[in-house]
C-alpha cells in the first residue's frame, strides 16, 4: 500500500510540472457534458484512483446520467449512469455500442486478441465459434448439468474435510469453478492438492486483484507514462505470463494428440480443428494467437468470478443466519433426502433463487461493468459521439438503481419474489451487461452459482468463528472488479444444531 501511496504521489507531481506546458485535449463531436479538463491531468482530481467507480457516481449527481470524463489527458471516455441510460444504449443501440474499449492493464499481453478483446470481423468470427463449440461440449444441455454436479461433489468433499475447523474458502471455490471451466476448454481435471494448479489459482486471483487496485486504476489513466517505468504492473504481468503459459502447455499437448477424425474433446480441439480448416485462408481469424488469448481469457474468467460471487453468498449467509435458515429449510422441504439439486429443482426453489440474485445485485461485481467503443459516429441523446468514443456502462448503478431497487444497498432476497412467493426478476438486474457484448458464459455461470450453492447448503450448516454484526460485507478492492472481503468459514453436517454450539 506504501509503495502504490508514493507511486501515486510522484506520478502527480510529474504531471503537475508537465500540465503547465502542454494543453488540454480537445473532443471532436457533441459529447455530453462533463467536468473540466486538465493539460495532462484529465479529471484526475475529480477522480481519486482507488474510488474509480465512486468518483463517477458522484460526478453524475451533477451532469446526469450520461457525462464525459477524461481519464488522463487523451483517454475520454462517456460515462452511462443507471438502467435507462445503459438499457438505451447497449440494448436499443446494440450494434452502435458493441465495441470492446481499452483495458489498460491487459492490453500487453491481449493486445486485441481473444474472443474478449477483439473486435471487428475478429469479435464476429470468434464469438460465433465460442459459442457454438461451448454448446456442442454441453453447455446448457445436461451434459454440462453432469459435468458441474461432478465437480460440486468434489468441492463438498473437501469442505468436509475440514472437520468443521474455521478456513477461507476463497481457494477452494476458485479451484471448483476453475474445474469446471478446465474441463471445458482442456477436458482436464486437477486435484485441489496439485502445485500446479494452485500457482494457476493464484495467478488469476492476483490478475483480478491487480486490474482492480488503485494502482490498477491510476494504469488505466496513465498508462503511456506507466508502462515505461518498473512497478507493481510487473507483477500483474508475471501473473498473467503464468496464466498463458499454462495455457500454452495445454494447447501443445492438444497438438500432440489431436484426432482430426473424431469429435472435440474440449474447446482447444475444437478451436485447432477449426483452424485446419482455414488453413489455406489467409485472412483467417482463427490462428494461434487468438486461440490462446481466447482460453487465456476464459480460464481467468471462468476460475474468479463465479468463485467470487459464491463466496460473497455464503457471506451474507454468515451475516445474516435467518436468512441461511429459511435457505435450508426450503432445500430440506422441497428436495428428497440423498438427492443432489438439479436444475430442476430451480423452480420449487424460489427464496433460494431470490438469495442468490440478491447476493449477486449487492456484490455488483463488476461495478464499471467492461469498456466499450462506438463502432460507428451514433446520435445518443441529442449528443453526437464519434466513431472510437469509449464508453462505460456502470452497472454497479444499474443493480443499485433506487427507481428500480428500493433501499438498494440493503441485502433484501424479498426484491426477488411476487407477492405469493414466486421467483421474479426485475428488468434491471444485468449482472452479466446486455446487447452484443453480454458475456457469454452467462448460462454457465448461473448453472454454476446454482448447483454450488444450494449442494453447499443441503450438505452444511454455516458458520462463522466471528459474530454475525462484526461480518463486513464492503469490498476488500473495489475497482473494475468489486472483490469480496476475506472471511473465515466452519462447515457443520446439515443437521448441525447452532445451540449447542460452543465458541
Amino acid at each position: 500500500m506504501e509503495a502504490t501511496g508514493t507511486w501515486a504521489l510522484l506520478l502527480v507531481l510529474l504531471l503537475l510540472l508537465l500540465s503547465l506546458a502542454l494543453p488540454a485535449s480537445r473532443a471532436p463531436g457533441h459529447l455530453p457534458p462533463g467536468p473540466a479538463v486538465l493539460p495532462l491531468l484529465g479529471n484526475l482530481l475529480q477522480l481519486r484512483p482507488g474510488a474509480l467507480y465512486s468518483g463517477l457516481l458522484r460526478l453524475s449527481k451533477k451532469y446526469g446520467p450520461v457525462f464525459t470524463v477524461h481519464l488522463g489527458p487523451w483517454r475520454r471516455v462517456v460515462v452511462l449512469v443507471g438502467h435507462e441510460a445503459v438499457r438505451e444504449a447497449l440494448g436499443d443501440q446494440a450494434e452502435e455500442f458493441s465495441g470492446r474499449g481499452t483495458l489498460a492493464t491487459l492490453d500487453q499481453i491481449f493486445n486485441c486478441h481473444g474472443v474478449f478483446f477483439a473486435n471487428g470481423e475478429r469479435w464476429r468470427q470468434l464469438r460465433k465459434f465460442t459459442m457454438q463449440a461451448l454448446r456442442d461440449l454441453g453447455m446448457g444441455k445436461p451434459e454440462g448439468e453432469e459435468l458441474i454436479q461432478a465437480e460440486v461433489q468434489h468441492l463438498v468433499e473437501a469442505l468436509q474435510r475440514t472437520e468443521g475447523h474455521p478456513f477461507d474458502p476463497s481457494l477452494l471455490l476458485a479451484q471448483a469453478t476453475s474445474n469446471i471451466v478446465c474441463l471445458l476448454l482442456f477436458d482436464l481435471r486437477f486435484s485441489y492438492e496439485d502445485k500446479e494448479f494452485q500457482a494457476v489459482i493464484q495467478a488469476a486471483g492476483g490478475t483480478l486483484l491487480g486490474i482492480s487496485s488503485t494502482y490498477g486504476q491510476i494504469y488505466e489513466m496513465f498508462s503511456w507514462i506507466l508502462k515505461l517505468l518498473p512497478g507493481p504492473n510487473t507483477q500483474l504481468l508475471r501473473y498473467l505470463d503464468t496464466l498463458a503459459t499454462f495455457t500454452s502447455q495445454q494447447v501443445q499437448q492438444h497438438q500432440g494428440n489431436l484426432d482430426t477424425s473424431g469429435p472435440a474433446r474440449d474447446l482447444v480441439d475444437a478451436f485447432l480443428l477449426k483452424m485446419a480448416q482455414e488453413e489455406k485462408n489467409l485472412s483467417t481469424e482463427f490462428t494461434e494467437k487468438n486461440l490462446l488469448m481466447t482460453v487465456t481469457y476464459l480460464l481467468f474468467a471462468g476460475t474468479m468470478t463465479t468463485g467470487a460471487t459464491v463466496r460473497y453468498a455464503l457471506l451474507l449467509l454468515l451475516k445474516y443466519p435467518e436468512v441461511q435458515k429459511q435457505v435450508r429449510e426450503e432445500l430440506m422441504r422441497e428436495l428428497p433426502a440423498g438427492q443432489a439439486p438439479s436444475l430442476r429443482d430451480r423452480p420449487h426453489l424460489p427464496f433460494t433463487d431470490a438469495v442468490l440474485h440478491e447476493a449477486q445485485r449487492l456484490l455488483a461485481l463488476v461495478p464499471m461493468g467492461m469498456p466499450h467503443v462506438i463502432t460507428k459516429t451514433t446520435s445518443f441523446r441529442g449528443y453526437t459521439l464519434p466513431k472510437g468514443t469509449e464508453v462505460f456502462p456502470l452497472l454497479g448503478s444499474v443493480l443499485h438503481d433506487p427507481t428500480i431497487f428500493e433501499q438498494p444497498e440493503k441485502f433484501n432476497p424479498g426484491r426477488f419474489l411476487d407477492a405469493e412467493g414466486r421467483f421474479k426478476k426485475p428488468k434491471a438486474f444485468l449482472p452479466y451487461s446486455l446487447g452484443k457484448r453480454i458475456c457469454l458464459g452467462e448460462g454457465l455461470a448461473q448453472a454454476e452459482l446454482f448447483l454450488l450453492f444450494t449442494a453447499i447448503l443441503q450438505a452444511f450448516y454455516l458458520d462463522s468463528p466471528c459474530p454475525p454484526d462484526t461480518l463486513s460485507l464492503q469490498p476488500a478492492v473495489s475497482g473494475l472488479f468489486n472483490i469480496p472481503p476475506a472471511f473465515q468459514l466452519q462447515v457443520h453436517p446439515a443437521d448441525f444444531h447452532p445451540t449447542v454450539q460452543t465458541r
